[in-house]
């Protein structure tokens, strides 16, 4: 086809060969424009991170006594024992440690809690409060959520709310000094979960119990968390409001400050910072606000473990805290997880903040 034909057919098929051409030009310097674009924006949000990496965390001060770790199934199943026990008292004395979090369930996806799960719960929450006096054991209750029909738990089934709340309260009736809700994945703004919230803590503050929850990100850009809910059908982000909303339902907020996909220590920690600072912005003085540190080794596409380090965390976390609000004594860290958490984990803690 000649340039005249092209010119002749152009109004037919709605594109001649020279308007193919410019057309071919302007999507290469879109695309390129949107490739620079991204590579500014990924290149300022990296500065940005950096920069918030920098300062001085010794304005934060130390611990104030509230921190917590969380523990694993094998504390109530019957596969530690006096010994283990021992290694970790000596690990907790002496630290901010406050909270241990023991993960008592799955909950069943119907919201019930099978007490065959936990022989050995009254046992732990005993030698406890006998080797470390103050500190208090809550029961970890988690389960996935589901949100399109899946098997998990059904949060907007009353049904399903009311069976969590009667195994929150059969934790209590075990022992147990509070209870520590993670359950995922949850959608931010999700209404069945604040309702669960509400009514949980209203049973826990009749029987003067701590209510508390593992949360997810807040966005760190305003509206991350609608795309990435929709690209993944896993949120790792909650919009900043519905962070608030969930902390003034309850007594605790433990924020899982990891799997965050960042690739060097710096941009982690300054993202643990960002983070840090946000939830102070919207947690109520009158809960307990803490930062989880990833103390285990994983390198996926969302953690790599060299940038993700609990000195990284401790650091990011104090540097929030010491420009946003250095004077709240309601705040901690908490370790993720003991049975991962190395020598060198604890000494970081301890050495950055933890040491009473």
């Amino acid at each position: 086809m000649s340039d005249q034909e092209a010119v002749t057919t152009q109004g037919q098929d709605g594109m001649g060969k020279p308007a193919r051409r410019r057309a071919v030009r302007w999507a290469r310097r879109g695309a390129l424009a949107l490739a620079l674009t991204v590579l500014f924006s990924a290149t300022a949000i990296g500065v940005a991170l950096r920069l918030e990496y920098a300062g001085d965390p010794d304005a934060a001060g130390r611990t104030r006594g509230r921190d917590a770790v969380w523990l694993g199934h094998a504390w109530v199943d019957g596969r530690r024992d006096a010994a283990d026990l021992t290694a970790l008292v000596r690990r907790v004395q002496g630290t901010g440690i406050h909270d241990l979090y023991v993960h008592t369930g799955p909950l069943a996806h119907d919201g019930s809690l099978d007490a065959s799960l936990y022989p050995d719960a009254q046992w732990l929450v005993r030698e406890v409060h006998r080797a470390l006096p103050g500190v208090r054991v809550q029961a970890w209750l988690g389960d996935i959520v589901s949100h399109d029909g899946s098997p998990g738990l059904r949060l907007d089934d009353a049904a399903t709310r009311s069976r969590i709340r009667a195994s929150a309260a059969q934790a209590l009736d075990v022992g147990f000094d509070g209870v520590h809700f993670d359950l995922e994945p949850m959608y931010s703004g999700d209404q069945g979960f604040l309702d669960l919230l509400d009514a949980t803590h209203r049973m826990t503050a009749a029987r003067d119990a701590p209510l508390s929850v593992a949360t997810h990100q807040i966005d760190p850009l305003p509206g991350l968390h609608a795309p990435s809910g929709a690209l993944f059908n896993h949120p790792k982000w909650w919009t900043q409001k519905y962070f608030g909303q969930v902390a003034r339902r309850v007594d605790q907020v433990a924020v899982m400050a990891y799997d965050t996909a960042m690739p060097l220590e710096s941009l982690y920690g300054g993202y643990v910072a960002q983070q840090t600072a946000l939830a102070l912005e919207v947690a109520p003085p009158g809960t307990d606000l803490l930062i989880g540190l990833p103390a285990y080794r994983e390198d996926t596409m969302g953690h790599h473990a060299d940038a993700e380090t609990v000195t990284a965390a401790v650091r990011g976390a104090r540097l929030g805290l010491a420009r946003h609000d250095a004077g709240r004594q309601s705040f901690g860290l908490a370790l993720y997880v003991d049975f991962t958490a190395t020598e060198e984990d604890w000494a970081a803690y301890r050495s950055s903040w933890g040491k009473a």
